[in-house]
């Protein structure tokens, strides 16, 4: 029986204040506390909060056959605790209904697994404590930020003790194959790898309101007969962000309608179900093995690092804040340790970005600042005072001894 596996990401970043060279030695707070609480309130009010509804009502409704999976970073789960709970508490809700799977990933929403593998395990521990002091999970089921996948990283993670990871179902790699099966890494077998159909995931999340789309504009009922056409398929991943649901796609293109309606009708075929991540994992076999030697994410239209990676600002940049990692923890000091690690998160490096054309227009709508170059300014002005008041730490200390 085919099963229809969807998984969201739910994720806020911390973004910068406007950090001048002027700031540096005088303002050690790098983080644009007004800015972070008023995208947090939009974003809640408009997604969050009815998308949580709605996904409630349908598990209800068809009595717990709709099941969903969330993968929530540690730093918007802070911002939830600190500026709406009432969005926690309606995840709460949902992770009791035993019908929702909460996944694993870096706490900041990270690239620490392409520079130090210390930092990443931490990042990973610090959130299986957080999914497991809110919601009572234990997550079997890695996610890396951004879908950032390769085979080292399938070994590293099962080895974890993760009994499967998410990764993009990139054509090149594919050569033809499905990605609606279960896959292994070729150096660990042990490992199942759920890969995102792009197609169908994208027609939901990026082409839903396309006016200029041959498909607009797209019902459950023509989406449901396009899952139920795909042949040989064990799991149909549809991975997207969760803001899709009233964010990126606004409730005026009735986005809510289409996923109040699209359970439904997927169900009208009885041979169909929904699961989440780990029973996907429990339930079917591998077929084959999805060979990923270089690293690929869901990003951009390369789905590579590029969108992290692409030129010297970014390189520069990652390069020196994880240089720092010895002497930050070395300090002892937690809000240094926390400064920096929260200077790690990759929608940090992402504004950065200086691609042009329908990439560069989606790095754009994303970021808060009037261009790349400025969000590599306020980063590196911030990392330099973190650079300070370590120094003075380490200088501190050495006079104490």
């Amino acid at each position: 029986m085919p099963a229809v596996c969807f998984y969201f990401q739910v994720h806020q970043p911390y973004r910068l204040k406007q950090y001048s060279f002027f700031n540096i030695g005088n303002d050690h707070n790098y983080l644009d506390e007004r800015l972070n609480k008023e995208i947090l309130n939009k974003v809640a009010d408009k997604c969050y909060l009815p998308a949580n509804k709605l996904m409630l009502e349908l598990i209800k409704k068809f009595n717990k056959q709709f099941r969903i999976s969330y993968s929530i970073s540690g730093i918007a789960l802070e911002q939830f605790e600190k500026y709406r709970p009432d969005v926690l508490e309606s995840f709460i809700d949902l992770a009791r209904t035993g019908c929702v799977e909460f996944l694993g990933e870096t706490f900041h929403h990270s690239l620490s697994y392409l520079y130090s593998k210390e930092e990443f395990v931490r990042q990973i521990e610090l959130h299986e404590k957080k999914i497991k002091h809110y919601f009572n999970q234990e997550p079997v089921v890695f996610r890396n930020t951004e879908l950032i996948y390769n085979n080292d990283l399938a070994d590293f993670i099962q080895k974890m003790g993760y009994k499967a990871i998410l990764c993009e179902g990139v054509d090149n790699l594919l050569q033809g194959r499905t990605p609606n099966q279960i896959y292994t890494a070729p150096n660990n077998k042990k490992i199942k790898c759920l890969l995102k159909n792009f197609r169908l995931s994208d027609d939901i999340a990026f082409r839903f309101s396309n006016r200029d789309w041959p498909e607009y504009p797209l019902t459950a009922q023509k989406f449901a007969s396009w899952l139920h056409n795909a042949h040989s398929a064990d799991t149909i991943n549809l991975f997207m962000d969760y803001e899709t649901f009233g964010e990126h796609q606004w409730k005026e293109t009735g986005i809510f309608e289409f996923m109040a309606h699209l359970p439904e009708e997927i169900l009208k075929n009885k041979d169909f179900s929904f699961k989440t991540v780990g029973e996907v994992a429990d339930d079917y076999q591998i077929k084959d093995v999805y060979d990923a030697h270089a690293t690929t994410s869901w990003a951009d239209s390369e789905r590579d690092l590029s969108a992290w990676l692409s030129n010297s600002m970014q390189s520069e940049s990652l390069s020196k804040l994880y240089a720092m990692e010895e002497d930050v923890k070395n300090s002892g000091d937690k809000d240094l340790i926390e400064r920096w690690a929260r200077l790690q998160t990759s929608d940090l490096f992402y504004y950065m970005c200086t691609k042009y054309w329908s990439d560069g227009v989606v790095h754009k709508y994303f970021s808060p600042y009037n261009s790349p170059y400025d969000s590599y300014i306020y980063f590196i002005n911030a990392l330099a005072d973190l650079e300070v008041e370590v120094n003075k730490h380490s200088l501190a200390t050495a006079r104490v001894f």
